[in-house]
């Protein structure tokens, strides 16, 4: 089925077209990264007119925030790993699915971590934000100083291992020991277990 083309005059009405202008968005960010977003080129892939998202988005940084948002509910999905008892073994698990979710979608993970949008000035996405970091925070032990510490140790590890795969600045073995999901047990050995 052809979308309708509304620089040609076709009608087209989405049934959810903020969830249509948040995958066209993320479409295009994973295209050609953050930067080619603007809300005209959201409706274009969309294949609304160029005002109709104003409807949802006043702003570039709503529409980003949203998409962001997205992008944090996805993750917190992705963390939806088998329950093992063992601290490390959760966050191996954990840190394994948040690698896969950065190598799939890079441009999405670049936006989420690193566009500057003010998470106090868009409540949806310092709440989806904090959705997901919860999910690690909880895996890490019991709640306390000690357990929130190494959450953050842990996510620090893996954020970090994340950002050096997605700007491919890692050695073609390591590449390729990310793309198998065994980079990150290799160094949590090297190093010794992450501890929550």
């Amino acid at each position: 089925m052809s979308t309708p083309d509304p620089a040609k005059g076709q009608a087209f009405h989405h049934g959810d077209l903020r969830r249509a202008l948040i995958e066209a968005t993320t479409d295009l960010i994973e295209r050609d990264g953050p930067a080619a977003v603007s809300l005209r080129e959201a409706a274009r892939i969309a294949g609304v007119s160029h005002n109709a998202p104003y409807r949802h988005f006043p702003t570039r940084d709503a529409l980003l925030a949203a998409v962001a948002a997205h992008g944090f509910d996805e993750l917190k999905a992705a963390f939806d790993v088998p329950a093992v008892a063992a601290v490390d073994d959760r966050l191996l698990a954990l840190g394994e699915a948040y690698l896969h979710f950065a190598q799939t979608k890079p441009g999405l993970f670049k936006l989420m971590f690193g566009s500057g949008l003010d998470r106090k000035g868009h409540p949806d996405l310092d709440r989806a934000a904090q959705a997901a970091y919860a999910v690690l925070l909880n895996a890490s032990g019991p709640q306390g100083q000690a357990s929130r510490e190494g959450a953050l140790g842990a996510w620090a590890l893996v954020h970090g291992l994340a950002h050096l795969i997605v700007d491919d600045q890692l050695a073609p073995d390591l590449r390729e020991d990310a793309r198998k999901a065994v980079l990150l047990e290799k160094i949590s050995k090297a190093y010794g277990h992450l501890r929550g």
